[in-house]
């Protein structure tokens, strides 16, 4: 038997304990670098227009929001690269146009994988060691597992010490809507939008509305203070932002700004200087770069989002789009500068207001203004909505018009600056748009049986008629909404 010496024994001692301590170490420093990276946690809205006190209405009451504009930068310019949510939110998660991805259509129900080498960004979070949750709705438009996407729900059940990428989705204020009895908004007092009539059934609506939003900040209050209980706020940037605009009549589902400005909120203590007012131009797929950015990950070199925080980035333009819409077919372009908005309507020969199941179904005000119209009740800037065909191009000069009324793509004065944004689109059609052919009519009809499918349900739940003539709907609508007789 061979014996090792004292002196050996000691050597591969020291050998065998440095090996493991050098391990151990890199390892060590491995997880102490993840350690050091900061959370990030975006919350997002559902169906919200920039109706905030921050952002100067007077009427609503969102201290919890107010609070952490205050705390953080509010921006004014973030615009969705659509007003439908399942668009936006394939925009969001992967920070690619969707018609780059085949994820434009609203609600497909024949879903493909995203073309490679397109990833969700949570894929990378993860592969940095993050814990990657989503408490709430995805909506994506493309095939996945969220077991595959996400590690959870609850960023609180990561392993101690493990920074988390996490999304909480409020489902407020999507319609239908809910009334808040503790700050309750008076009717008379909502300033409405110039192409809505001023109909008391428009007021009690839109003040619903406005309450609807005050309960996403009763939310955000509750997520900033565990926060804030945790001892989580100063290592946690915390994105606010809605996945498109306000649902209403010339709002969700097109590429006026009422349908794809949002409200926009980031707080990185130390970071980013509280009570800071931002105007630069942003898109909502350009959180992506920025997120994987602040997790000090790189940035693929296929995504086409920015960077939003890099002034080395700045936009000169967004982009939106429009196609089908649950069972309402239909193609819209829109590139925006800080001052012009131009758009290309494909599908010149249909109406604004097809008809859509949706809309039928939860918008009161539809009704209403459909009816006003067949009874020549609308002015002229309101009736525009509601022609039977509509213009191939629209242009708009928004300092001097703001809610988008006075089309002057046909005026000569604006001939060179709508030619610009003309010419910007082309060129972006021609690098991103893929969402030029005919959907599969399986797709379509497959929505139109759904869609009516669940119109019907919901007005047999009120017990009234699939068939219901705009009359008899707005006379319900009244009854509910302001106590009228139907009689």
């Amino acid at each position: 038997m061979k014996f090792w010496s004292i002196g050996t024994l000691f050597a591969v001692a020291t050998f065998w304990y440095s090996g493991n301590f050098i391990k151990n170490d890199i390892s060590g420093q491995r997880q102490k670098l993840v350690q050091d990276k900061p959370n990030i946690l975006w919350i997002v809205a559902d169906d919200l227009g920039i109706d905030l006190g921050c952002y100067g209405n007077e009427l609503i009451y969102t201290p919890n929001l107010d609070r952490l504009a205050s705390e953080g930068a509010r921006y004014s310019n973030m615009y969705t690269v659509s007003a439908v949510c399942s668009v936006s939110r394939s925009a969001m998660i992967t920070g690619m146009y969707p018609v780059s991805i085949g994820c434009e259509q609203h609600r497909k129900q024949f879903k493909d994988s995203l073309p490679k080498p397109v990833k969700p960004i949570t894929e990378y979070f993860k592969d940095a060691g993050y814990f990657v949750t989503n408490k709430g709705k995805t909506d994506y438009n493309f095939i996945h597992k969220k077991e595959d996407l996400y590690d959870g729900t609850e960023y609180k059940n990561r392993k101690v010490g493990q920074p988390f990428f996490s999304q909480i989705q409020i489902s407020y204020p999507h319609r239908p809507f809910e009334a808040d009895s503790i700050h309750p908004i008076n009717p008379d007092h909502v300033k409405l939008p110039p192409y809505y009539p001023d109909h008391p059934l428009a007021r009690k609506d839109w003040a619903m509305y406005l309450e609807t939003v005050q309960h996403v900040d009763i939310q955000v209050g509750e997520i900033l203070d565990e926060l804030d209980k945790s001892g989580l706020s100063e290592n946690t940037v915390v994105f606010f932002i809605g996945d498109q605009g306000r649902p209403m009549v010339r709002a969700k589902q097109f590429l006026y700004d009422a349908g794809i400005r949002t409200p926009f909120i980031v707080r990185w203590p130390g970071k980013i200087k509280g009570g800071v007012i931002n105007d630069r131009l942003i898109n909502n797929l350009d959180l992506a770069p920025t997120s994987l950015k602040i997790a000090g990950l790189p940035v693929p070199e296929y995504i086409q989002g920015q960077d939003f925080l890099d002034n080395n980035t700045i936009r000169k333009y967004v982009y939106s789009m429009r196609d089908r819409r649950d069972e309402t077919v239909d193609r819209i372009r829109m590139v925006r500068s800080e001052r012009y908005k131009y758009i290309k309507n494909f599908y010149t020969d249909r109406p604004y207001t097809q008809y859509n199941a949706y809309k039928k179904n939860f918008y009161p005000v539809l009704t209403l203004m459909q009816e006003m119209y067949k009874n020549g009740g609308l002015n002229e800037d309101q009736s525009r909505f509601f022609s039977d065909d509509r213009p191939s191009e629209e242009f708009y000069d928004l300092n001097n018009d703001p809610y988008e009324l006075k089309n002057l793509a046909n005026i000569e004065l604006y001939d060179s600056q709508k030619n610009i944004l003309k010419n910007q689109l082309d060129k972006w059609l021609i690098k991103t748009d893929l969402g030029t052919y005919p959907e599969s009519p399986l797709e379509i009809n497959y929505a139109k049986k759904l869609m009516e499918s669940k119109f019907k349900e919901n007005m047999e739940a009120r017990g009234l008629s699939p068939d219901i003539s705009n009359e008899e709907f707005l006379q319900y609508w009244e009854a509910t909404l302001l106590g009228k007789n139907k009689n």
